[in-house]
């Protein structure tokens, strides 16, 4: 099958995407997505589905990209320079299952022409409720007292003044890590709960959002870290972010204080999280993601100060399905001539 024209990567609309003998360009779905998306991309595409959710090894993801025009991967999924470094010379674009593309190489994707999409803002108010629901599980207690109701070896006697006590949220104070969609609706949310908005970003939000959200601005996060009840991490992770809150920072909060991370793991050095929650020296902690998923350091899940969860904070029907209708539209719009509305460069992020 010869390759596509030699224009420049940039320049959709002057280069043909497929040779027009192909009835329908080959997209490869790396994982099981929902059905209504599956269906559609059938009828649109030569789809090929992982109709058996195993995740492909590398090996597999080698050979997909061999022969694929679209590769659809999620964010599991290693989409590095080796891979791309043995892709055929068709694949012209990445439609990315998720918001994330830290599982991209996205510089040498850019050099080898292959455009990368994602799936922004239908994700952003389900993150947010999950992250309030950490917010709210972890100083109230929420996963012991579930635990102890449904473990037949514990006897619950009954109510008392004393028992299972946790710490009120309202009036605390909450430093938000990454003010951007999720941070701000994960704000919203918060200010209705009654707690104080603080925030650390790259850049300082607009004066409008900020008397929105009567937030605080902090240009040192070191300083808006010492001061907080309870952190939430909402940044991408970035070769800037690995390690945002390191073993450094995170002795800088308050033995009171607690943690909630629904963003990426690799944002937080996990082994000094866990050796601090451990010592006593942070409160506690409300994980969604973990920096080795799927391994999760034991001490984590030990601990009845943390509340774990498997990933699971965009985990809702709608917004799958939603992410799905994204990632056809940006394929269709790439396939159509046109710079696809989810367009990723490097310094997005």
């Amino acid at each position: 099958m010869p390759a596509p024209g030699g224009c420049a990567a940039n320049d959709i609309r002057a280069r043909p995407f497929m040779p027009t003998s192909l009835k329908k360009p080959v997209v490869i779905v790396t994982r099981k997505l929902p059905d209504a998306v599956e269906t559609r991309m059938r009828e649109l595409f030569d789809a090929r589905l992982n109709v058996d959710d195993k995740p492909m090894s590398q090996a597999e993801l080698v050979e997909a990209a061999k022969v694929a025009h679209v590769l659809v991967p999620t964010v599991t999924d290693r989409i590095d320079r080796s891979l791309l470094s043995q892709a055929g010379p068709q694949l012209k674009l990445i439609a990315n299952f998720g918001t994330g593309v830290d599982n991209i190489d996205l510089d040498t994707a850019r050099v080898r022409g292959i455009i990368v999409t994602n799936t922004p803002g239908v994700l952003t108010e389900d993150t947010a409720d999950m992250t309030m629901a950490l917010v709210l599980a972890v100083p109230r207690r929420l996963a012991e007292g579930t635990a102890l109701l449904k473990d037949p070896k514990r006897h619950w006697t009954g109510w008392s003044p004393t028992w299972m006590l946790g710490h009120r949220i309202y009036g605390k104070r909450l430093g938000i890590i990454g003010m951007g969609r999720i941070g701000q609706a994960v704000a919203r949310r918060a200010k209705a709960f009654g707690l104080q908005i603080h925030y650390h970003n790259r850049r300082r939000v607009a004066e409008d959002i900020e008397q929105e959200l009567e937030a605080t601005y902090w240009d040192s996060l070191d300083q808006m870290l010492a001061r907080m009840d309870i952190v939430s991490v909402n940044c991408p992770h970035t070769p800037a972010t690995y390690h945002l809150l390191s073993a450094r920072r995170l002795k800088l909060l308050k033995p009171t204080a607690y943690v909630v991370n629904t963003a990426r793991g690799e944002v937080i050095d996990e082994n000094e999280l866990a050796r601090l929650i451990e010592a006593g020296a942070i409160a506690g902690a409300g994980l969604d993601v973990f920096e080795h998923e799927p391994a999760v350091n034991p001490k984590l899940l030990a601990s009845d100060s943390v509340v774990a969860l498997p990933h699971m904070g965009s985990a809702t029907i709608e917004g799958r399905i939603d992410m799905g209708e994204k990632v056809i539209i940006n394929i269709k719009t790439f396939l159509d001539g046109h710079n696809p509305p989810d367009r990723v460069h490097a310094a997005m992020f």
